[in-house]
């Protein structure tokens, strides 16, 4: 079985999708090998590099701490609910993502995109630390266990920049409008951070479902 999971490093409700989705596999495991991986989605692609002054980007967007307070209350509600203890009051900036997308497509070849991502969320919902500088970079992947000399180097150039950007669109032009949207053996789909039993649900369509995966993610039926 193969889970490609649509999502940005900026949204909280990818991390409680993360979970949901992990707790989901832990209690009705696919009954077919499982490979799961991580395909960008960028919420504000007009972010300019070195990102946006947190208090500006919650004016911008939810027209004030207000407002934005009643959206992350039940962020902060949902993540306790997961093991997860959003502290959005550490979070100084928020970033362009275009970088976090393009360490977690190098990490494919290590082996260590979940790691990666994890370590992603990690650093910026509860240490409000910067996941789109180089140097953090880094730092994030040698704690996800992915080492390299020439990181540094290939995250200052623009290497597979213009995919994740071609990967962003091509996930808006099959109709994915908010992550995170998880895609099911390239057939079944999920959007939003579901509770275990819809993943169960969509485990079970796919397992009754002998055809092999779609070359395409297009038009996936909803689970």
């Amino acid at each position: 079985m193969i889970i490609e999971i649509v999502s940005d490093t900026v949204c909280p409700w990818c991390f409680i999708g993360k979970r949901r989705l992990e707790r989901a596999i832990a209690e009705q495991p696919p009954q077919e090998e499982l490979q799961i991986g991580w395909r960008p989605f960028q919420l504000n692609p007009d972010m300019p590099p070195g990102g946006m002054d947190r208090k500006q980007y919650l004016e911008w967007k939810f027209g004030g701490p207000e407002g934005a307070k009643q959206v992350y209350d039940a962020i902060t509600a949902a993540g306790q609910t997961v093991g997860i203890a959003f502290d959005f009051g550490k979070i100084p900036q928020t970033p362009n993502t275009i970088n976090s997308h393009r360490l977690i497509r190098r990490a494919a070849e290590a082996g260590k995109q979940d790691q990666v991502v994890e370590a992603l969320f990690r650093t910026y919902f509860l240490e409000g630390g910067d996941i789109e500088g180089t140097e953090s970079l880094v730092a994030i992947a040698a704690e996800a266990g992915m080492d390299g000399p020439d990181l540094g180097a290939w995250l200052e150039s623009e290497a597979e920049a213009e995919t994740v950007r071609a990967e962003d669109a091509m996930a808006r032009q099959i109709g994915i409008q908010g992550v995170p949207f998880f895609i099911i053996d390239r057939k079944y789909a999920i959007s939003g951070a579901q509770e275990p039993a819809v993943f169960h649900k969509a485990f079970e369509m796919a397992a009754q479902d002998p055809g092999e995966p779609e070359g395409a993610p297009e038009g996936p039926a909803q689970a």
